[in-house]
């Protein structure tokens, strides 16, 4: 695929404009497996490279090597342009029942260390309990930070459609990052219109499955231990809609191929994936992992496509729902 600048869209309310393709920057912490010696940094040279100006990471990717890996990167090669956001809230010190004024604070400021700046540019709840989302301090400590100069803005990154609507309804949150893909319509339907409304940036995760919409995953792939294609296959470890979208393993197998089939001429599953992303007008920037330079440059270049005709996501929108919603694992 030749490689292409991304076009920018807003992000909400906040005044950033950001690459359509962001990177999603769990893989350079080496939790799905280690990555060679510069690799990390390739990844970032290639995502500067090709526009991608959005990068996501988290304070527990790599038990913070994430943070460490692209705040020194950032020092070296600054871009006015560039937003980093990060996460907190999943952190030992305050997950699950640690939720305190003083620890989230610390957890900000840690990040903030590692990231090397002075305020962050947006920090999400990283998918803590409802029942802390419906408490609402953790709102009210991070509107503190924002005040403090911190951070500048704050959002959250959740789970569910009703923990979604919650934080719309209830909060004042810049941002909302969801579960949206082609094997998981449920926010595109029921969310996005609202965020658009209230002008909350919306950051799609997983919008390739966990890598089931790439189209060439097998049946029989092994993935490494550390992977949570492994470990968390079926939920064991975390909510299971984090891993191939709440989907049981073989069966999304399936479906990505049965996909296949709706690819007009000239398009691959993974970009008719994140075209159809692309074409929903409240998506802020969809966040793709990369663990190769060449991949993030392949997922830039999708911004450059022509939308998918309305008869084709009409076509997708069915196939959904008669084949694949009803066996997805978990909360919606």
């Amino acid at each position: 695929m030749t490689t292409t600048t991304p076009k920018q869209r807003p992000l909400g309310g906040t005044g950033f404009a950001v690459s359509e393709i962001g990177l999603g920057c769990w893989q350079l912490g080496g939790d799905w497996g280690a990555l060679p010696e510069g690799r990390a940094e390739s990844v970032l040279q290639a995502a500067t490279d090709a526009g991608v100006n959005f990068w996501d990471t988290a304070d527990v990717y790599g038990g913070g090597t994430s943070e460490r890996i692209i705040g020194a990167f950032n020092q070296m090669h600054p871009d006015a342009q560039r937003v980093i956001v990060t996460k907190a809230g999943r952190d030992a010190s305050l997950y699950p029942d640690g939720y305190r004024r003083d620890t989230l604070r610390a957890s900000i400021e840690a990040s903030r260390d590692r990231l090397l700046v002075d305020t962050l540019d947006l920090v999400q709840l990283h998918c803590i309990p409802f029942a802390e989302i419906q408490r609402g301090a953790v709102f009210e400590w991070l509107e503190e930070c924002r005040q403090d100069g911190l951070i500048r803005f704050y959002g959250a990154s959740v789970e569910t459609v009703e923990e979604a609507r919650y934080c719309l309804e209830h909060t004042q949150v810049a941002s909302l990052q969801l579960i949206v893909n082609l094997l998981r319509q449920d926010m595109a339907e029921q969310i996005l219109p609202q965020a658009a409304q209230q002008d909350v940036g919306v950051i799609v995760r997983l919008g390739l499955a966990s890598g089931l919409l790439s189209g060439r995953m097998r049946k029989d792939q092994a993935f490494a231990a550390e992977d949570h294609r492994n470990y968390n296959r079926d939920g064991a470890a975390f909510y299971v809609g984090e891993t191939f979208s709440g989907l049981p393993y073989e069966l999304g197998v399936d479906l990505a191929e049965q996909l296949k089939t709706f690819c007009p001429d000239g398009l691959s599953l993974p970009q008719l994936a994140l075209r159809w992303l692309l074409d929903q007008p409240a998506v802020s920037s969809v966040i793709t992992g990369a663990s190769r330079p060449e991949q993030i440059r392949d997922n830039a270049a999708v911004s450059a496509l022509p939308p998918l005709p309305q008869e084709l996501h009409r076509q997708l929108s069915d196939f959904y729902h008669q084949n694949v919603r009803s066996h997805i694992r978990g909360l919606i």
